[in-house]
C-alpha cells in the first residue's frame, strides 16, 4: 500500500506506529510505499507558490525534513531515517526544521553524511516530493495526512486518536482495512469527543 505522509502529522506518527508494530509482529505482511505530501503546501494561500520551487533561502515549514528523506531514500536507507525522524518530532519534540537537528539524525542512524549533505544541496532533491504532491492531489484526491491508498485501489484519509499498542496492532490493522479498504462505500467515519468535564 502507498502511505501519503507529512513528517508535521502528528497522526502520521500514529499510523507509522501502528505499521511499523504490525510489520514487527510477523503475523500481517504489510508492505508500505510512503509518499510525500505537503500539509504546508495545502495550507498554503499564494497561488503559485509551492514548497519544492520555494527559495533554498525561504524558510519552509517541512521541507528539510522531505529533503532529508529523500536524501536516505538515495542512499537506499529511507526506512532506517522515517521512524527515527518522527520520534524526533513527535515524541522528543525536536525542531525537524533545524538543519542541525536533522544532520544528528542522519549521523546517528549511520547514514554517509557527506553524501546526505551533497544529496540535500541538490536542487532536485524535492522533485520526489512535487511529484508525490502532484500525483496525490491530481489523481487521487488526497486532501491531508495519512493517507492510505491500498492495493485495489481504495483509499483513506485515517485519524488514529492515539497509539496503538503493540499487541493489538495487528487486530486494529485489519478493523482498518476491512472499513477503510473493502467497503468503498463508507465514506466517512468520524467521532465525536464528548466534552471534558473539568
Amino acid at each position: 500500500m502507498d502511505v501519503f505522509f507529512d513528517y508535521l502529522c502528528p497522526f502520521v506518527f500514529r499510523a507509522a506506529g501502528l505499521l511499523d508494530a504490525v510489520r514487527r509482529s510477523g503475523r500481517r505482511d504489510v508492505e508500505v510505499r510512503w509518499r510525500y505530501f505537503s500539509l504546508t503546501q495545502v495550507n498554503s494561500k499564494n497561488d503559485g507558490w509551492t514548497v519544492w520551487s520555494a527559495p533554498a533561502s525561504e524558510n519552509v515549514r517541512g521541507r528539510l525534513a522531505f529533503g532529508a528523506a529523500e536524501a536516505a531514500r538515495r542512499q537506499g536507507r529511507f526506512d532506517d531515517l522515517h521512524m527515527p525522524m518522527l520520534w524526533a518530532r513527535h515524541r522528543d519534540r525536536l525542531d525537524i526544521d533545524d538543519p542541525a537537528v536533522v544532520e544528528q539524525l542522519a549521523v546517528d542512524v549511520g547514514l554517509d553524511i557527506e553524501r546526505f549533505r551533497r544529496d540535500l544541496a541538490d536542487p532536485k532533491i524535492l522533485d520526489g516530493l512535487a511529484r508525490d504532491h502532484g500525483e496525490a492531489v491530481g489523481e487521487l484526491g488526497v486532501f491531508g495526512t495519512p493517507t492510505f491508498v491500498f492495493a485495489d485501489g481504495a483509499s483513506a484519509y485515517v485519524r488514529l486518536a492515539d497509539g496503538v499498542d503493540d499487541n493489538d496492532a495487528p487486530e486494529v490493522f485489519d478493523r482498518l482495512v476491512t472499513v477503510a479498504a473493502a467497503e468503498p462505500r463508507i465514506l466517512e467515519i468520524k467521532r465525536p469527543r464528548r466534552p471534558s468535564t473539568d
